[in-house]
């Protein structure tokens, strides 16, 4: 264990809001972009996506060599491409194929700092304070992402959304001043180029425990990331039914119900933490799927109940976030946890890419921008979380059996 552990994991939480700054550059912004660029929702869809995927195909490489090569190498590097990518966005993207390619390359530069910066925290705690500090990591992703949709749809608002994002891209770079001058490097690992091709996946894949928690992430991220994807969508197109109640952005909106998340996951991880992760996580599941729907069905009521119907169901997709992923730190053996999180991370982003392009999907064939087609696409956020909440149950029957027998 380090000797400044505090120390290491507030840098690394710093770091983490920072490098988020550019995060929502497209769903802040889509409402803006999608007439000006001409694109249908599902073309939106898989501007979203493309975020995710970029994250998906990168995490495998990025987060598995953490085992073998220090992670505070990757986190450097991938922290300037996040960097690069929103001043790409910011500074070039005119439409579909270049936000696409600018929301890849940012996907892969998260790939790079979020999960490897997980690694960096799993491997200067232990004990009982290592749950503790990883739900304070993970809720600095959510901090990130508010901070993110607020600061980008104020700037807009005023400079335009070329500036905006021009001016995210300062948050990654000083990120990248924080790790470099806070995190010590590991002179123990140099670097491998052979371990980019020999992360082995099947030890995890042969662990039951492991793997419940990978399966649950998959529903839990395709309702997260959709959700957060299309939320200023959704707002946007409520507020166009009714007067917005003080006047707030669709954006501020996001930030505020975004940023509910944090006290939200901390405390679904400590109730799970005293309760059991088996017993609090699928009853998160099951609420969180009851409010996707009343959600979706909420537009036609007024705005402050469409806000609230909104901010509960925020709460309740974010609950799961820290519980699910210290239980995949907590099962995972040492000398593969960095391959564990790596698989963890790639399906559950798979998830969130697929959930992303589903609702713009279900936009466009339920008739586009309507009541209906926005009730549709609620339902189908919340409806793979029916598939995790199973697994969970299962799991907590296997684990009760297994104490009975014991």
């Amino acid at each position: 264990m380090h000797r400044r552990p505090g120390l290491i994991v507030a840098a690394l939480c710093a770091a983490e809001v920072l490098s988020m700054a550019a995060f929502a550059m497209f769903p802040a912004l889509q409402p803006a972009l999608r007439p000006e660029w001409r694109l249908s929702n599902t073309a939106a869809g898989w501007i979203a996506g493309t975020y995710y995927f970029g994250y998906m195909l990168a995490v495998p490489v990025l987060t598995g060599v953490t085992d073998r090569v220090d992670p505070r190498r990757v986190w450097l590097a991938s922290a300037a491409l996040v960097a690069a990518a929103a001043v790409g966005f910011g500074g070039l993207a005119s439409g579909l194929w270049s936000a696409l390619a600018c929301q890849f390359l940012a996907g892969v530069g998260l790939a790079g700092t979020f999960m490897p910066g997980l690694k960096l925290l799993a491997d200067v705690t232990e004990g009982p304070l290592q749950a503790r500090f990883i739900s304070f990591y993970t809720t600095s992703f959510t901090v990130g992402s508010s901070t993110s949709f607020y600061v980008l749809g104020a700037l807009a608002d005023t400079f335009g959304w070329r500036a905006a994002v021009l001016s995210a891209a300062l948050g990654p770079a000083a990120a990248w001043v924080v790790v470099l001058a806070l995190l010590p490097a590991h002179a123990s690992r140099p670097f491998a180029w052979d371990a980019l091709w020999q992360m082995d996946f099947r030890p995890v894949l042969r662990s039951p425990a492991s793997m419940r928690y990978v399966y649950s992430y998959i529903g839990h991220m395709w309702e997260l990331f959709s959700f957060r994807a299309w939320l200023v969508p959704f707002l946007t197109f409520t507020s166009t039914l009714h007067a917005r109640a003080g006047g707030l952005r669709p954006t501020t909106v996001a930030a505020l119900i975004a940023l509910l998340g944090v006290p939200s996951s901390i405390a679904g991880n400590e109730l799970s933490t005293r309760f059991g992760r088996l017993r609090v996580i699928p009853i998160v599941m099951i609420g969180s799927l009851v409010f996707s729907v009343a959600a979706g069905f909420s537009s036609p009521l007024p705005w402050a109940v469409v806000v609230c119907g909104c901010c509960v169901y925020g709460v309740l997709i974010n609950a799961d976030s820290a519980a699910l992923t210290s239980g995949l730190v907590a099962s995972a053996a040492p000398d593969v946890r960095g391959a564990s999180m790596a698989l963890y991370s790639m399906l559950g982003f798979a998830g969130a890419f697929a959930g992303s392009l589903a609702v713009g999907g279900v936009l466009d064939a339920f008739g586009g921008q309507s009541i209906g087609s926005w009730a549709a696409a609620f339902v189908a956020m919340g409806l793979p979380g029916i598939a995790s909440f199973f697994v969970m149950r299962r799991a907590a029957a296997a684990a009760r059996t297994a104490c009975y027998s014991g």
